[in-house]
Formats: C-alpha cells, structure tokens, sequence
C-alpha cells in the first residue's frame, strides 16, 4: 500500500513548483494510474515519492518511507525511462549483475527472463533490443528481488498495441497476486481500460481521485468514430446540420481519413452518410480522452470543427458526487479499511487534514499510525480532528499552538551499494567485451614494441620485457591497466545500472574497495601475461641470451606488480573523482608527465639525514620480530618509493584517495 501526502516539489525561480500538494492512496492488490500529460508533473511526483528529487511530503509503502527500509528494492520495484545498462552487455548478464546489487540468488535472474519472456533473447546485447523488449527487460529489473510494489513512469509509452497490452497484463497478475501497482500515464482511455483506481494531475495538483467506473463517467467523453475517404466532407455536413438544428456537436479530424464525432450517435451519423452518399468504413461509440483543461465560461457550446471546444470542460469537469463536501459529515471508517490523510476523496474536512499533515511533521509515523486507526467508542473521539488534537496536545479549553504548515522535507538520497559488492564488480567487469579487447591489444602492443626494442638493442632487460622506451612515460601494460580502472568508475558512471533514472553512483566504502581489489587483480594478470608472452616471443625469436634472467629478478618482478597496480588504481580514483573515464586516463598521464619531474626535481637535492637501517627501526618501535627477509622487503619497498615514478604515484594516489573520500562524505551529509 502506498501513502503519499503532501508532495511538493521546491520552488523554480520566478514560476510555481512543478508539483504542489499532492496527496493520494494506492491499494496492495490494485492498480493505480497516475494520469497526466507530459507537463502535468506525474514524474515529478514519481521522484518525489522515490526520493529522487528534494521537494517535500512522505511517502509511506507499507507504512515505512523508502529511507527506513533496509533493502528498498525488495520492497519497492521501479521502473523508470529506459534500462541503464551499458550497449555491450548482454541481457542476461545485466539481470545476473543486478542479482548480486540486490542480494538475490543468480538463478532469479533465469527465473524473470521466463516470466517476462526473454528466455530466446538472453544472451542480447542491450543496445540491439527493440523498444518494446527493452520495456520487458525494465520490467524484469523492477522484478528481480520479488518486490510487494511496483511504481513504473509511462510503462507502455512509444511500444506497440500488442506489447502494451501484454505490460497492462503483466501488472494486472502482479496486483492480482496482492501487490500495489502504481504507474503514470498521460492516456485516459489506457487508464480506465487498464487501471482500477485514477488519480487526475493538472497542472502539478490534484483534480480527481476516483474509481474507475466514476472516471469513465465523469472525465471521458463518449464519441463517434468515423473512418471514411472522404472524411473532411462528412465533417462539414455534420456540422451544418448540428447548426441548422440548434444541436451542440463537435467534429474533430483525426490522422488520415478519421474523424472524432463528440455530441452525437452512430444512428444520427450513419444517416447523414447515407443521405448524401458517403462510403464508410467504420462507424463505432467509443470513449475518447477529457482533452486540455479549459476555464469556465458559462457559455453553451457553438458546433464547428475546431478540436477545441467548450465541450471538453464541460465533459471533464467532475460531477459534484464525485467530490465530497468539506461540510458534509464523514463516513466511520471500517477497521479493514482505515481512512489515511493522504486520500484526497477521503471525508475528512481541510482543517482536520491540515492538521493530521501537521501531526505528522511534528510526531512522525506514530502519528499516521495513531490517525489511521478506526475511533475507539466514547465522547472524546467522533471525529480526526479530536484526535490529532490528543495527539498534538491542543484540547478545547486550551489555546491552540501553532502548527507547522508545511510538510515534512524530502532530501534526494543517492542510490544504496550492492549488497554484495565483490560479486557485483566481477560481473560487471566480465560482462563486457571492452576488457577483454583492451588486454589483447595491450599485450599485441607490448609484443610488437618488444621485438623493436630487442633489434635495436638499447634497452636493458627490464625494459625489454615491459617493452617500456625511455621515450614512452609508461609502459603499454601499465596504460592498459590504467586504462580498465578508469574503465570501472567511468562506465559505472555513464551506465548506472545501480541508481535508479540514471542518479547518483553511490560512493561507498565497500564498493570502493571491490573495485580496488578487481583493478589490482586485473592489472596483475596483465602485468604476467605481458612480460610472459614478451619472453616468449623474444625466445623464439632471438634466441636465449636475450631473455636470460638477472639474479634480482624478485625485486624486479614486484615493482612490475607494484607499478601496474598502482596505475590502475590511479586510472580508478580519477575516475571517480571526475565522474569520467577520460578524466582518470587524463590524470593516470599527468603522474609520470607532471609530478614525475617535481619528484626528481626534489631528489636531486642534497639530503641532510639518510634513512639507512629503516627496517630495523621499525622492528624496534613495532615490538613485531620478523624473519630477516623482511628487512629485505621493507628496504625494497622503501627504494621503489624513492624513484622518480613510485613516489609520484604514491603522491597521486594519497591525494585521489582522499578526495574521493571527502566527496564521499559530502554526498552523504547531503
């Protein structure tokens, strides 16, 4: 059940807000249908009620709002605008990757792919799906941790007749099942035909909250549809007749050769075309839209074929049944029902909403809880109004506090990590084809250079095999490992398949360091296939005195890994930092371009003091007795720092680390 009061949207400079004051219900085993057109503010109200947009209100699902749940999207499934999914990945492997954001088993992502019928297009690269198998595919998302609700923004928007009518059946099984269905749509006849339950928006506010039986009677208008070749014709006899009979008709033409009659029957149309000789080729009653909202005039409707006309006020105007009196007395609630202050067609006066809102804001959910029980026997509660005011501490013989008028904020909240980060990560990199043609050109590359560098003969060993010229300022495999790191924050960033209508990437500690360990784990695997396929080939191809191993090959074998690592890690933090996959690139070449020569700039200078006998000092202040090669590693690791290229990445990666830290705590301080 859905329970949204008060929705509003912030202020625009110089124009109203985009929605104000928003209040409706939307019932577990229902459909409900948002309607408006494309400037009513529906979606607006969709990300209010998402908190994807700061405005004000609450939105309770299932008495909870959406910040207090644990797991939102085992609670709530959304779809909204297209999947954000990156071209190359492929349908199944979306669904598998999202498996893991949400905590859910893979063989879930199977299980949709049956239910929304994309078993055949599985292995689809998302950027060749259809319109229509795109919307099946944002169906199967929103259904992919088992959610009670689902809320989907123009779900059958730009599809065809029979994919919108399979989507309108799939949400019908889901609220059968006892689910709330909540979608926005700016077709009437889609929302009587399909929901049980139409909520009007015009203009940013609420103008109808009705069963469907009552909107089809009193916000669609019956019409006349007529399909005949000679169609501009039959409209200009129409009319003259309606005039010389004093009757109010409207004529509005259609695309191609239909026409829309409004103020007639077919048995009144039908002889027309028979009197004056019209072939038709079709003549049906049919329920068209309420058309544009227009101000009263008071005047009656003059017949033409204008397509705007008073009839579509007077038509959409709701009967005075449909809306509640403030002072008629209201109804007892039955304790299976309760009535909620987010209902608008509710019986309750102004005063007693705006004061149940007003208990809200000052008391929370308990509160709403208290409001929303049935009135317990006795002189003290016949009615909301007694008892918010018990709630709120303001009785009759007392002076009346003042309340808050407003309700409570909406902060724009960015999208939750992946419950299980590591899994996440994994398939996302494995899920794409980008990687894997990265590290064949880069080792292709690695292996041409290599064979140039060996007939020259110029470069020494380690150089050789990283096929790294003093000419380049990094080496191929240490670029590419860059390169994929950038990757793994700029693709998630481009294609945020974890926040929902293409929001915020969460900056979260646990995804962070998922994506550290799969960068640090592919750029060692392409540090090693690198420097293996470049031995190999310079075996065959010139001999074994070429490749033959110094005895410090250890040293030398962990600043290639220390130095690949590094340069992945900075490509990733960049990235993140800067939101763009150019930007890490930009920032990975600006270490050895930039810093490298402050830092030798730096080394250059006398030193007054000399960090000889490190280890053993650390093992005195540490208490910690350590084998003897560990003074050999820590003097290692201490050397590979002192070089030009080591300390600018650790410069750069101390600095990226920390502003993506701090850009980190400012979105959540938000």
């Amino acid at each position: 059940m859905i329970q949204a009061t008060g929705l509003t949207s912030n202020r625009r400079r110089g124009l109203p807000p985009a929605v104000d004051d928003v209040s409706f219900e939307a019932r577990a085993g229902r459909v409900t249908a948002l309607l408006g057109r494309t400037d009513a503010g529906t979606s607006v109200v969709v990300r209010l009620m998402l908190e994807l947009q700061p405005g004000r209100g609450v939105t309770y699902f299932r008495g909870r709002p959406l910040h207090r749940i644990a797991h939102p999207a085992r609670e709530v499934g959304v779809l909204l605008g297209e999947v954000p999914g990156h071209p190359g990945r492929s349908v199944r492997g979306q669904l598998r990757m999202l498996c893991a954001a949400a905590g859910v088993p893979v063989s879930r992502a199977d299980e949709v792919l049956e239910v929304v019928g994309l078993v055949s297009l599985r292995h689809e690269r998302l950027g060749r799906l259809s319109r229509g198998m795109d919307r099946r595919l944002g169906l199967a998302c929103a259904l992919l941790a088992d959610p009670h609700t689902l809320v989907l923004d123009s779900p059958a928007d730009a599809v065809s007749a029979r994919e919108g009518g399979w989507m309108h059946a799939m949400l019908r099984a889901h609220a059968e099942q006892g689910g709330t269905v909540l979608f926005t749509t700016g077709d009437a006849k889609e929302a009587a035909r399909v929901a049980d339950h139409v909520v009007t928006i015009e203009q940013g506010k609420l103008v109808a909250d009705q069963e469907t039986a009552d909107f089809a009677r009193t916000r669609l208008r019956p019409r006349v549809a007529v399909r005949s070749p000679h169609a501009a014709r039959l409209g200009v006899l129409l009319t003259k007749e309606a005039r010389a009979g004093k009757r109010s008709l409207e004529v509005v033409r259609e695309d191609g050769n239909r026409l829309s009659v409004y103020g007639s029957n077919c048995a009144d149309v039908g002889e027309t075309a028979f009197r004056h000789g019209v072939l038709l080729h079709q003549l049906a009653d049919e329920s068209g839209d309420s058309g544009p909202p227009k101000p009263s005039t008071g005047r009656a409707l003059s017949s033409g074929l204008s397509s705007g006309s008073g009839s579509a006020e007077l038509a959409s105007r709701p009967e005075p049944s449909t809306r509640p009196s403030p002072a008629s007395p209201p109804s007892p609630p039955s304790p299976a029902s309760p009535p909620s202050p987010a209902s608008p067609s509710g019986t309750a006066s102004p005063q007693e909403t705006h004061l149940e809102r007003s208990a809200d804001v000052s008391r929370g959910g308990d509160a709403v809880e208290a409001i929303n029980q049935p009135p317990t026997p006795g002189p003290t509660s016949t009615s909301a109004l007694g008892r918010v005011r018990r709630l709120v501490g303001v009785t009759t013989q007392a002076p009346r506090k003042e309340l808050p008028l407003l309700p409570p904020p909406i902060t724009a909240r960015p999208a939750r990590s992946p419950l299980r980060p590591l899994r996440y990560e994994v398939r996302r990199a494995a899920g794409i084809r980008t990687g894997y043609v990265t590290a064949l050109l880069v080792v292709a590359v690695s292996t041409v250079m290599a064979l140039y560098l060996a007939r020259a003969g110029h470069a020494p060993l380690p150089r050789l095999l990283a096929a790294w010229p003093y000419e380049l300022p990094l080496a191929p495999a240490a670029m590419g490992a860059g390169l994929l790191g950038a990757l793994s924050f700029g693709d998630e960033f481009r294609h945020p398949a974890l926040a929902a209508d293409r929001g915020s990437v969460p900056r979260r500690l646990g995804l962070l360091v998922a994506k550290l360990v799969v960068c640090a784990g592919t750029a060692v695997l392409l540090a090693v296939a690198t420097v293996l396929i470049d031995g190999l080939v310079l075996h065959v191809v010139y001999g074994e005195e070429v490749t033959r191993l110094p005895v410090d090959w250890p040293d030398m074998a962990a600043s290639w890994l220390a130095l690949s690592v590094a340069c992945s890690w900075a490509g990733l933090l960049a990235a993140g930092v800067f939101r763009s996959t150019t930007a890490g690139l930009a920032a990975l070449l600006a270490v050895p371009v930039v810093l490298v020569p402050v830092v030798e700039k730096l080394l250059a200078e006398p030193s007054a003091r000399s960090a000889a006998g490190l280890p053993g000092r650390l093992r005195d202040v540490t208490l910690v007795q350590w084998p003897a090669k560990g003074d050999r590693f820590i003097a290692g690791l201490v050397h590979m720092i002192a070089q030009p290229v080591g300390g600018a990445l650790v410069l750069s990666l101390a600095a990226l680390l920390c502003a993506y830290l701090l850009t980190g705590l400012r979105s959540r301080a938000r």
